[in-house]
């Protein structure tokens, strides 16, 4: 196999996004029509912030959300509970050689928002940065 020409650093390479962000509308569907066949899941509004795929394409992470935050413990073990039927639906919708194995992780991108919104908003902060805004006489 030839080594890719255009992809040399370490970050994701574009069919890595371009699938990541196809797995995660699929997914996001699924989950808004309540195609799945548990009830539990159902009731739930479940934001899937991102969807981020191994270099070989079988694994895919996906960082959910229950919509206002509440039951975060609980939507992780739904989704890996559902996880073999989801995997069944979302692989319907994709054009993929190989189904993605699915994982799900709580996606904590709003969290660390907020604590950098609270740590900008701090007085020493805030000093530090008018003082940068000034410029030197």
């Amino acid at each position: 196999m030839g080594k890719n020409k255009f992809h040399d650093g370490p970050g994701p390479s574009q069919r890595q996004l371009r699938v990541g962000e196809t797995i995660r509308r699929a997914l996001a569907d699924v989950l808004a029509r309540g195609d799945v066949h548990d009830p539990d899941l159902n009731r739930m509004s479940i934001t899937v912030g991102e969807v981020r795929t191994s270099p070989d394409l079988k694994i895919a992470t996906a960082y959910v959300l229950p919509l206002g935050g509440d039951g975060r413990d609980e939507v992780i073990g739904l989704l890996a509970r559902n996880k073999g039927e989801l995997r069944r639906i979302v692989s319907k919708k994709l054009s993929l050689k190989f189904a993605p194995d699915l994982r799900f992780q709580l996606d904590e991108t709003f969290d660390r928002m907020d604590e950098t919104r609270e740590m900008l908003s701090r007085a020493e902060v805030r000093r530090d940065t008018a003082a940068e805004e000034t410029p030197p006489e």
